[in-house]
C-alpha cells in the first residue's frame, strides 16, 4: 500500500530517481573532502598539505576550521582529531578559520534531518541518505548546528591528518633515499631507524609538492594518544586574557555604529517616520528605514559615530507602524487553536508500529494527558550584531554566524553583488543555540552599510530588540494516550502533537520557496526514540502561524523529551511500577540505552531514601532518558520544594553514551551547559505574545539560572569505541522531565506545562 509517508519520503529522498542521469550521478562515489576548489591562502613560510592543514617552517600546525566556535569547544575537539592522525606536536597546533568552500559544507547534519527512525535500516533510508549526502556535497551549507560538527568531520579530519602525515613521510623518505615504510611520524617529527630525523616544519615545503595519497590507513583507536584525553581548550587562554575576538569586538578603521528600532509587532513594517529630532542629536550620520529582510521585522535605523549616540538617537525617531498580520495573535489564542487542531486531525504519521487501536481497545486501563510547551527565545549573551563595509564594489563582513556562506549570499543579494565579491570573516560567537543560523541581522547590516558612504558600520541590536524579534522555539501542544493490561504492562502508545514547523519557514526565508516535505523537527524526540512500545502511533499536525520560529538548542527534542518522559512517568504511576524499571523493560533490546539508564540510577542512589533538604523540605528524585543527535543521555534530578512552593534542584546525575569521547572535558562541559540552559527554561522561561507583540524584553522577565540556583552536576561518560556523536545539545532535553517527575513524587501534582509552576 502506498501511504502518504511513502509518497512524501519519496519526494524527500529519492526525487532524483526520475531520470537515468540522476541514477547515474547517485551511483557515483561521493567526492572526497580533502582539497578545496581554489588553493588555500598561506602565510609566509606556510605550506598547505590539503584543505585542512597547513604547516609552517616554524613547525606550527595550522588546522583549518570551518565550524563556528560558540563555546562548545569544537576548535579543540576537531583539532585533536586531525592532530591525532597527523602525529602532530599538540603544543604546536593552531586553529585558522576556513574560507568558504564546498569541502566544508555540512553533510552529516543534513542526513540526520531526514525523517527516519533510528532503528530503520531499510533501503529507502539508505538511498535517501546517499542522495542527500551527495546533494549536500554540491549544494549544501557551511553549517555549524544540529550537534553535527564531530559527526560531520570525524572521517574527513582523520583522512586529512593521515594524508598529510603520509606526504611528510614521503618527503622525508625522498630526502633520505630510504623506503617510506621505514619512516614514521611522532610528535611533529619524521623519524628513521638510522637516526635521521626532521621536523614537520623542515619537511613542509617538500611535502606540499607530494601527490595527495589515493588512500590512507587510519589509526586503530587502540593507538590513539590525543583522542580520549582531557586536553585544555585551545581558545580558552584568549578568552581569559581578553584577546579573543567575538563579532562585537571587531574594530576596523573608521567604524560607525547603527542601532535599530523594529516594529513591536512581529512581522510589522514602517508606515512613516519623522527623524527631525533624532538628526539634531550629536554624532548622528543618517536615519533610514530598513525593510524586513530574511524574516526580520521592518524598522528604522540610525547610523552614528558611537553606539551610545546611535542608541540614543533611534529612540528619538517618531515612527508610525503598519502592524501586519500577527496583530491579532496572542498566546492563549495560539494554544487554543493548536488544541483545536488536534480535535480534528492526527497530523502526519512519523511512526507507526502494530495495531495500536486494537491494543487500546483491549486495554484494562487507559490514561490520557495533554502537555504544553511555550515559545522560547535564545537570549545569547552576545547581542545580535554584524559589521559590514561596502566599498569599491565589494563588501567585507565581520560576522559571528553559524552559516557563513548563507551570510555571504544574503549580503550579496542585498547589495547587488556576486557572492565572490563578498568576504565573510567569521568571528567567535558569544552564544549561538541556533539563533545565529539566521541571517536577518547580517542582511540588515548590509542594507545599513550601503548608506554609510564606504565606512564600515557595526549594527548592534539592543537586548530588548533581540528578545522581542527572535526566531522562537515553537509553542507546542501534545496529547497522549496509553493502554495497560491488568498486570500493568504497556500495550499501546499514541502521541499526537501540534505546532509550527521550522524548516518550511527557514527555507522560505533563505531561498524564497516553500516546502511541503515532512519536517522532522516537529516530531523529533517523540517518534525517533528507542523504547519498544508494543504498538504505537506518533504524529504531528503542522499549524501555520505568522510567528517566526527557528532552531532552539536541541530543537524538537527540547519539548518532546519533556512530553514523552513525563507521560512515561504517568504510565509507570498508573501501572504501579518503578519509573526506572518500566523504562528498563522497554529498553530490553537496546543494551547501550539500558546501560546508561542503569548507571544513572546507580550513581544517583535511586533505590535509597533521600534526606530532607537543609530547610526541612522533602526531597525526591526524578529520572528521564532521551536520545538526541546520536547520543544517549539519562539524568536523575534531586529536587525539593519549599513551603512557599519554590522549586530547588540540588543535584543532577548525568550519564552519557556519545561514542568515543574525543575530549572528556568538552563532553562534561557540554552536559553542564545543556543542563543549566535547559533548567533555566524549565523553571523560568516563557515567551508570551499579546496582540503580536512579545512581552518578555530582558533577563528580568526571562531569567537565566543564577549561580546560587545551579545544582551540583555529576557527569559520567560511558566508555565506547563507537563513532563520536553530538554532545552540544543532548544534555538539554532530559532535565525538564527529570525535574517534573521528581516534583510529582514530592507534591502529587503532575505538571504538564512549561515552565514548571506549582499551584
Amino acid at each position: 500500500m502506498v501511504t502518504r509517508r511513502t509518497v512524501l519520503l519519496s519526494g524527500a529522498g529519492v526525487a532524483g530517481a526520475l531520470g537515468a542521469l540522476m541514477v547515474g550521478w547517485t551511483a557515483l562515489p561521493p567526492k572526497p573532502r580533502l582539497v578545496t576548489s581554489d588553493p588555500l591562502p598561506v602565510g609566509p613560510g606556510q605550506s598547505a598539505l590539503n584543505g585542512w592543514v597547513k604547516i609552517g617552517a616554524d613547525n606550527t600546525v595550522g588546522i583549518v576550521m570551518c565550524k563556528a566556535e560558540m563555546g562548545q569547544g569544537i576548535y579543540t575537539g576537531l583539532a585533536m582529531v586531525l592532530a591525532e592522525e597527523l602525529d602532530a606536536d599538540w603544543a604546536q597546533v593552531r586553529v585558522e578559520r576556513a574560507p568558504i568552500d564546498k569541502i566544508y559544507q555540512n553533510i552529516a547534519g543534513m542526513i540526520e534531518s531526514l525523517p527516519f527512525h533510528p532503528d530503520d535500516h531499510g533501503t529507502m533510508k539508505a538511498i535517501a541518505g546517499r542522495v542527500t549526502g551527495k546533494a549536500m556535497r554540491e549544494f549544501g551549507l557551511m553549517l555549524t548546528g544540529a550537534s553535527s560538527s564531530m559527526r560531520d568531520l570525524w572521517l574527513p579530519m582523520r583522512q586529512a591528518g593521515a594524508s598529510a602525515r603520509a606526504m611528510l613521510v614521503a618527503a622525508a623518505a625522498g630526502q633520505w633515499q630510504v623506503p617510506a615504510g621505514e619512516c614514521r611520524a611522532e610528535a611533529g617529527r619524521v623519524l628513521h631507524p638510522s637516526g635521521k630525523s626532521a621536523s614537520f616544519g623542515e619537511l613542509a615545503a617538500a611535502a606540499a609538492s607530494q601527490p595527495l595519497p589515493e588512500s590512507v590507513v587510519l589509526k586503530d583507536p587502540k593507538t590513539f594518544k590525543l583522542i580520549g584525553q582531557p586536553r585544555k581548550r585551545l581558545e580558552a587562554a584568549s578568552k581569559m586574557d581578553g584577546s579573543a575576538r567575538f563579532g562585537i569586538d571587531v574594530l576596523p578603521p573608521g567604524m560607525q555604529y547603527a542601532s535599530i528600532e523594529m516594529c513591536p509587532t512581529l512581522g510589522g513594517h514602517v508606515a512613516s517616520f519623522d527623524a527631525a529630532d533624532a538628526q539634531k542629536l550629536p554624532g548622528v550620520k543618517k536615519v533610514l528605514a530598513v525593510p524586513g529582510l530574511y524574516g526580520s521585522t521592518g524598522g528604522v535605523a540610525v547610523i552614528a559615530d558611537t553606539p551610545y549616540h546611535a542608541m540614543r538617537a533611534v529612540k528619538a525617531v517618531r515612527i508610525e507602524w503598519d502592524h501586519g498580520a500577527t496583530a491579532q495573535l496572542s498566546t492563549d489564542v495560539i494554544y487554543r487553536r493548536l488544541a483545536q487542531s488536534l480535535d480534528t486531525d492526527d497530523g502526519f504519521s512519523f511512526y507507526q508500529h502494530g495495531d495500536v487501536d486494537a491494543a487500546l481497545k483491549s486495554a484494562a486501563k487507559t490514561i490520557k494527558a495533554e502537555y504544553r510547551a511555550p515559545y522560547l527565545a535564545h537570549a545569547t549573551m552576545e547581542p545580535m550584531n554584524c559589521t559590514v563595509q561596502f566599498k569599491d564594489g565589494r563588501a567585507t563582513v565581520w560576522a559571528a554566524t553559524q552559516v557563513p556562506d548563507m551570510a555571504r549570499h544574503a549580503v550579496a543579494k542585498v547589495l547587488g553583488l556576486a557572492p565572490e565579491q563578498v568576504d565573510v570573516q567569521m568571528q567567535l560567537l558569544g552564544g549561538g543555540f541556533g539563533r545565529r543560523c539566521e541571517v536577518d541581522v547580517v542582511a540588515q547590516a548590509a542594507a545599513i552599510a550601503r548608506e554609510a558612504g564606504g565606512a564600515p558600520v557595526q549594527t548592534i541590536w539592543s537586548r530588548e530588540q533581540d528578545m522581542t524579534h527572535d526566531f522562537y522555539r515553537p509553542a507546542c501542544v501534545a496529547r497522549f494516550q496509553a493502554g495497560l493490561d491488568a498486570s500493568g504492562q504497556l500495550l499501546g502508545w499514541v502521541n499526537t502533537s501540534a505546532g509550527q514547523a521550522i524548516m518550511p519557514q527557514i527555507i522560505e526565508r533563505m531561498i524564497g520557496v516553500g516546502s511541503a516535505l515532512p519536517d522532522r523537527t516537529t516530531s523529533e524526540g517523540a517518534f525517533d526514540q528507542p523504547y519498544e512500545w508494543p504498538a504505537a502511533r506518533i504524529g504531528h499536525e503542522v499549524f501555520e502561524l505568522p510567528i517566526p520560529v527557528g532552531f532552539w538548542r536541541s530543537v524538537g527534542h527540547s519539548h518532546h523529551a519533556f512530553f514523552k518522559e513525563s507521560f512515561l512517568d504517568e504510565v509507570a504511576h498508573a501501572a504501579g511500577r518503578d519509573p526506572v524499571a518500566l523504562r528498563a523493560a522497554l529498553l530490553a533490546k537496546h543494551p547501550r540505552h539500558l546501560k546508561v539508564l542503569k548507571r544513572a540510577a546507580e550513581l544517583s542512589g535511586w533505590d535509597k531514601p533521600l534526606p530532607a533538604a537543609a530547610d526541612g523540605s522533602k526531597r525526591a528524585r526524578g529520572v528521564a532518558l532521551h536520545q538526541s543527535f546520536g547520543s544517549i543521555v539519562a539524568q536523575v534530578a534531586e529536587v525539593s520544594v519549599s513551603t512557599d512552593k519554590r522549586i530547588r534542584v540540588h543535584r543532577v546525575v548525568c550519564v552519557i553514551d556519545c561514542g568515543i569521547a574525543i575530549n572528556p572535558n568538552l563532553v562534561r562541559q557540554q552536559m553542564e551547559s545543556g543542563i543549566v540552559y535547559g533548567l533555566s527554561a524549565a523553571l523560568n522561561d516563557e515567551v508570551r505574545i499579546e496582540k503580536g507583540q512579545v512581552q518578555q524584553t530582558n533577563f528580568h522577565n526571562n531569567p537565566v539560572l543564577r549561580f546560587d540556583e545551579c545544582p551540583v552536576i555529576e557527569t559520567e561518560i560511558i566508555a565506547s569505541n563507537e563513532n563520536p556523536e553530538g554532545v552540544g545539545e543532548p544534555g538539554t532535553p532530559p532535565i525538564a522531565p527529570a525535574v517534573a517527575n521528581a516534583l510529582f513524587t514530592i507534591t502529587g501534582q503532575r505538571l504538564r506545562s512549561l515552565p514548571l509552576k506549582l499551584t
